[in-house]
C-alpha cells in the first residue's frame, strides 16, 4: 500500500484490524476500509466493473476456450472488445493465453483468475434472484 503506513495488526472478533496512517497524518483504525484509495477492494471493483470482464471470466471458469468460442458465448461482445478485455485480464494476471498446435490460441484462467469464479457465481445468483426487482424498479422510475 503506497503512501499508507500500517501498524498494530491485531485480531478482533475474527477480523484483522489495522491502524492506517495516511500521508496527510489522518488515521483509520479498524478493518481495512474499502473507502481508502489504496484498498485492494478498489482493485477488485475496477476489474469487475468493466462491462465484459465478469462475463469473460465466468465463461473461462467453465474451461479453456478459443477466441471464437468466447465471442459466441458472450452475447453482444465484438471481437475487438473481447481482445481488449482478454489483454486487460492478462495484464492483471487473471487470464493466460496459450498457443497450441497449428498456432491455435486458447485462453484459460490462471490460478489467481480461478479465485474469482466463486464471487462471480455469487453475483450471477444475486442477479437471478433479484434481477426482476431491479427491472421493476427501473420501469417504475421511467413511468413516474
Amino acid at each position: 500500500m503506497s503512501g499508507i503506513s500500517r501498524t498494530d495488526a491485531t485480531e478482533r472478533e475474527g477480523t484483522s484490524w489495522y491502524r492506517d496512517v495516511m500521508p496527510d497524518g489522518r488515521t483509520h483504525t479498524g478493518p481495512p476500509s474499502s473507502f481508502l484509495a489504496d484498498c485492494p477492494a478498489r482493485l477488485a471493483t475496477e476489474i469487475l466493473s468493466d462491462k465484459w470482464a465478469a462475463l469473460v471470466l465466468f465463461g473461462l471458469g467453465q474451461g479453456a476456450r478459443r477466441h471464437s468460442e468466447l465471442v459466441g458465448l458472450v452475447g453482444g461482445i465484438s471481437r475487438k472488445v473481447l481482445t481488449q478485455t482478454l489483454r486487460r485480464l492478462q495484464g492483471y494476471g487473471l487470464v493466460d493465453r496459450r498457443t497450441g498446435p497449428a498456432r491455435s490460441v486458447e485462453y484459460r484462467l490462471t490460478e489467481l483468475g480461478s479465485t474469482l469464479v466463486g464471487p462471480i457465481e455469487a453475483l450471477n445468483d444475486w442477479a437471478k434472484d433479484h434481477g426482476g426487482a431491479v427491472a421493476d424498479a427501473q420501469e417504475a422510475r421511467e413511468t413516474a
